[in-house]
């Protein structure tokens, strides 16, 4: 069987941190123990592991000076094979001495004693949906912040209660990630809840819009006068004196404004709301539309990433960007068309694909020589896709996009995404495989429950390979995808195959990029 493991099905993973003295730490594994030197052909992820305890599965504890792994032989995925203790999400610290196991019923406690103290880690029963509504909690306890969605900073390191909302460069898009999934949420399980936090978000959306004074400009972010200005960006008054905005606003911004109308309008909208949507979608297509496909800002020029205007695609970087930007475009206008009903955008859909745009979209990743990988340009590729495939129904052009999709598929494949998977599938760019299914439905499982930022460590690892070339920011690359309770909080915009990552512990991610594919996984049946 594909996933043959030993594990319990649909269980999480919780880190609980103790002193020595503390009473709840049991006896046996206070002190240190010797342990039994690792000696299997399968050496596991570090050099000096030492075998420790045993469950009744068969499943065996190690210890070392770099972490802990757990090794389950009769597991058939390889995340499941060996899993990997390492760093503050798991450990107090990396130096371990003793593993004490305890099971009982469903539930199963390893106990991981270390030089500065005691690990509890807890297997605990808790279906996705269960997941999902403890990551919900998470986010109104401590990441709403004027209707917006976004992480927030930790004065001290792994302190909760040292929380600060503060302003994100991109609060437009991580709000329609969580409007998106709210969307989502609604149409599968008809909760007033998931109505209501959808509302907001839509409210916060457009109220983007609205707050900077120039009709379809939407801006990054908003601050009250009563908060802290932020120190980078480029920020503006409001002529009231209660607000700053701010500007040069991106294309993920955009992207993430369509796609969560787009949602928003399809799954959730009454005839009201949709009517309030018509004229928010007009104003900031219009805007486009005027600017020759420009988003242009209060300075008269277009913002640094929000040109999508055939002048801009004659030059060097628009050569480049051309495949994308087209994508993106021919999206919002298909999207403006099926929002609004009005053939003007039609007309203005069709008129761009005249002058090519359609055809640039399937270069998108077929780059001379590979390009540069952009996984946040991935991000938007697919949040475009999805409204894209969904309302386009011209034989001839759903042909061109998907062979642009199909291609992409075929490049992210290998980082087990499910919201790509998703999309895909859904689009009609695959079918929904067992393979896909089961790939997806464990990283929805795997995404740690714990949020926090905390530093993670893989390249000393030896159970895996470096790629030869450093992405684009210079960092080193794996050549496979480890489970993502192994790597640092990322959402899908961030580079997976990227070992070594983290900020510290100083902040706290909202953890809406898995609520997105788990309720779009529910939407499609995919997910159990």
């Amino acid at each position: 069987m594909l996933f043959a493991c030993s594990c319990f099905a649909q269980q999480q993973k919780f880190a609980t941190h103790y002193g020595f003295d503390a009473p709840e730490v049991p006896a046996e594994v206070r002190a240190d123990a010797r342990g039994e030197s690792w000696q299997n052909a399968e050496r596991g992820p570090v050099d000096g592991l030492k075998a420790f305890a045993r469950e009744k599965s068969g499943a065996i504890w190690l210890g070392s000076e770099q972490g802990a792994a757990r090794f389950d032989p009769h597991a058939g995925f390889r995340w499941d094979r060996w899993q990997y203790f390492y760093g503050r999400r798991w450990l107090l610290d990396n130096h371990v001495r003793n593993i004490l196991v305890e099971e009982s019923g469903e539930r199963r406690k390893v106990w991981i004693r270390a030089d500065k103290g005691v690990s509890l880690i807890e297997w605990r029963p808790m279906t996705l949906e269960e997941k999902a509504k403890y990551f919900d909690e998470r986010i109104e306890q401590r990441h709403v912040r004027h209707g917006l969605v976004a992480g927030s900073h930790l004065r001290v390191p792994g302190d909760l209660s040292s929380n600060e909302k503060f302003s994100n460069d991109n609060d437009g898009l991580w709000t329609a990630i969580y409007l998106g999934a709210q969307a989502y949420r609604y149409a599968v399980t008809r909760d007033t809840d998931a109505h209501g936090k959808a509302q907001r978000a839509l409210r916060a959306l457009m109220r983007l819009e609205e707050i900077t004074g120039v009709p379809g400009l939407p801006a990054r972010s908003f601050v009250s006068m009563d908060e802290p200005l932020p120190k980078s960006g480029e920020w503006h008054p409001t002529p009231d004196g209660r607000w700053h905005w701010k500007g040069d606003t991106s294309s993920d911004e955009l992207v993430g404004h369509y796609f969560a109308y787009a949602a928003f309008f399809d799954l959730v909208a009454n005839q009201e709301e949709k009517e309030a949507m018509r004229k928010v979608v007009s104003r900031i297509t219009d805007y486009l539309i005027h600017n020759d496909y420009d988003l242009i800002d209060v300075d008269g020029k277009p913002t640094r990433w929000g040109e999508y205007s055939e002048r801009f695609f004659r030059t060097e970087e628009g050569k480049y960007e051309a495949s994308l930007r087209s994508l993106e475009l021919l999206s919002f206008l298909k999207t403006a068309q099926h929002i609004t009903g009005d053939k003007k955008y039609e007309t203005a859909y069709q008129d761009r694909i005249q002058r090519g745009y359609a055809d640039h979209v399937r270069e998108y990743r077929r780059w001379p020589g590979g390009g540069e990988i952009n996984f946040s340009d991935d991000e938007l590729a697919y949040l475009s896709y999805q409204p894209l495939l969904k309302y386009e129904k011209n034989s001839r052009l759903r042909r061109i996009y998907l062979d642009g999709l199909r291609f992409t598929w075929s490049q992210v494949r290998s980082d087990m995404n499910p919201l790509w998977n998703y999309i895909s599938v859904a689009g009609g760019g695959g079918r929904m495989t067992r393979t896909v299914r089961g790939e997806s439905q464990r990283a929805l499982e795997r995404i740690p429950l714990d949020m926090i930022d905390w530093d993670v460590r893989n390249s000393h690892r030896i159970d895996v390979q470096l790629r030869k070339e450093k992405d684009r920011h210079g960092h080193l690359q794996l050549t496979e995808v480890l489970a993502p309770d192994e790597r640092a909080v990322e959402k899908w915009n961030s580079n997976p195959y990227r070992p070594d990552n983290g900020a510290g512990g100083h902040g706290e991610d909202d953890g809406a990029y898995f609520l997105l594919p788990y309720w779009m996984g529910r939407y499609h049946g995919w997910v159990k």
